[in-house]
C-alpha cells in the first residue's frame, strides 16, 4: 500500500486464511467502523467477466454471508493491528458496460453477530447472578476465539430461586446487553489482539488513561489532521431524580437527585456544562434497594457527553492508528477546546496509496484539566 503500511486480508469458513493473489489484485477499497457497541466492514472489489472471483471462487461459496469469516489487519511500521473479524452478512455485485469494471462488494458485522442469529426463548438461570450468567453464555462461543473478560457489578446478590428465577428470551447478544445496561456496565467484542482472537468484554466503561498521540489542527508543520470540527450540545446535560422507600414503614418514596457523572468515567472538561434536564425515572419506586442501586449506576453510565468532536486524518502523517475506546489529545482548536477526548467510534478507509480515518471523540465539559496533552 504505502510505505511502511502493510494491508493483510483473511477469509475463509472457520479459521480464515490469507486470501489468493487474484483477490489482492481486485481488490479497491477497505471501510472498517469500529465504534462504542459493535463494529463493521465493507470491502469493494473491481472484477471483469472472466474474473476467477466470478467465474470459480463466488460460486463455490468463498463469499458466503454468515459462514464465512473475514480478518483485516493492517500493520503500520512493523507493528500488526486487527482492525476487524467478523462475519459476512451481505454481498452486492454491479455489473458494467466498462470492461473490467465491474465491483463485488460484501460487508459484514464483528463476531458479536454469532451471538445474535438464535432466539433462546427457554433458558433459565436459577440461582444464578448476572457475572454467572455471562460466563455461561461465552463460554459457548470458545470455538470461534471469543475470549471472554467479564468484571463483576458493585452489587452482586444471587437471586433466590423460590422468589425469581432469571429467564432470557432474546439472542445471547440482546440478553448480554440488557444485563450490562441494568448494571451500568458495557458489552462488546474486541477484536485481536492477534488475528483469530477476539475479546468479549463485559464491565464498566472505563477510559484508559494512557491517551493516545495528539490531534494537532492550525499548528502548521504539526499538523496531523485533515479537518476537525467541535460542537457544543447545551441539552446533553441532565439531572436524574431517583426515589427509595423510606428504610422504616417502606411506604414513603424519598426522592434522590443525581447528577450527571459517572464513576467510570472522570471528568476530562474543567468547566461542566450546567444541566438543562430533570427527569425523575418511574420504575426507582418499584424496585428492591439492590436493583435499584445497579439501575441508578446504569443510568448514570448512560449519560451523554455535552462536547462532541468530528474529523479526518491521514494515518501515514499521523504516524499512528487512532483506536476507538481510549482517550485522545486535542491541540490547536483554542483553550476551551484543547484536551483530552473520549475516542467514540473510528472508521478506517483504505485504498490503494491511501489510509484515511475519520473520528468522533466526546468529553462532558469545556477547557482542557491538563496544561499539555501527550503528542
Amino acid at each position: 500500500m504505502l510505505k511502511g503500511i502493510h494491508l493483510t486480508l483473511m477469509i475463509g469458513v472457520g479459521m480464515p486464511k490469507p486470501v489468493p493473489q487474484v483477490v489482492m489484485d481486485a481488490l479497491s477499497n477497505v471501510s472498517v467502523t469500529s465504534g462504542r457497541d459493535k463494529g463493521g466492514f465493507q470491502i469493494s472489489f473491481t472484477v471483469s467477466k472472466n474474473s476467477p472471483i466470478l467465474t470459480e471462487m463466488l460460486p463455490h461459496g468463498y463469499f458466503e454471508p454468515i459462514v464465512t469469516r473475514v480478518i483485516i489487519v493492517a500493520t503500520l511500521n512493523g507493528h500488526p493491528n486487527v482492525l476487524m473479524d467478523g462475519m459476512i452478512t451481505n454481498q452486492e455485485f454491479s455489473p458494467s458496460n466498462e470492461p473490467g469494471q465491474s465491483t463485488l462488494t460484501i460487508t459484514g458485522s464483528d463476531m458479536s453477530l454469532a451471538m445474535d442469529l438464535v432466539e433462546m426463548p427457554f433458558m433459565r438461570y436459577p440461582a444464578m447472578p448476572e457475572i454467572a450468567q455471562v460466563y455461561a453464555i461465552l463460554a459457548k462461543y470458545a470455538l470461534l476465539g471469543i475470549e471472554p473478560l467479564a468484571i463483576p457489578p458493585f452489587i452482586n446478590v444471587p437471586p433466590i430461586p423460590t422468589e425469581r428465577i432469571p429467564t432470557q428470551t432474546t439472542t445471547d447478544l440482546v440478553h448480554l446487553r440488557k444485563l450490562a445496561r441494568e448494571v451500568g456496565y458495557v458489552f462488546y467484542v474486541e477484536p485481536g489482539p492477534v488475528p483469530g482472537m477476539n475479546i468479549a468484554y463485559w464491565g464498566p466503561d472505563i477510559r484508559i488513561p494512557v491517551p493516545q498521540p495528539a490531534l494537532n489542527v492550525n499548528m502548521d508543520a504539526h499538523t496531523n489532521v485533515e479537518s476537525l470540527s467541535v460542537s457544543v450540545d447545551g441539552l446533553a446535560k441532565k439531572i436524574m431524580v431517583f426515589g427509595v422507600f423510606d428504610p422504616v414503614q417502606k411506604k414513603i418514596p424519598i426522592p434522590i437527585p443525581l447528577p450527571n457523572f459517572n464513576i467510570f468515567k472522570p471528568p476530562l472538561g474543567a468547566q461542566p456544562l450546567v444541566p438543562a434536564k430533570v427527569e425523575f425515572p418511574d420504575w426507582s419506586y418499584k424496585e428492591d434497594a439492590p436493583k435499584i442501586v445497579n439501575r441508578i449506576l446504569g443510568a448514570l453510565a448512560e449519560s451523554s457527553d455535552a462536547i462532541s468532536v468530528s474529523g479526518s486524518l491521514d494515518v501515514l502523517r499521523y504516524g499512528h492508528i487512532l483506536r476507538a475506546r481510549m482517550l485522545v489529545g486535542v491541540r490547536g482548536a483554542s483553550a476551551t477546546y484543547d484536551g483530552l477526548y473520549y475516542v467514540n467510534s473510528v472508521t478506517h478507509t483504505i485504498q490503494r496509496g491511501q489510509y484515511k480515518q475519520s473520528f468522533q471523540l466526546s468529553r462532558d465539559g469545556l477547557t482542557s484539566l491538563t496544561s499539555k496533552v501527550p503528542v
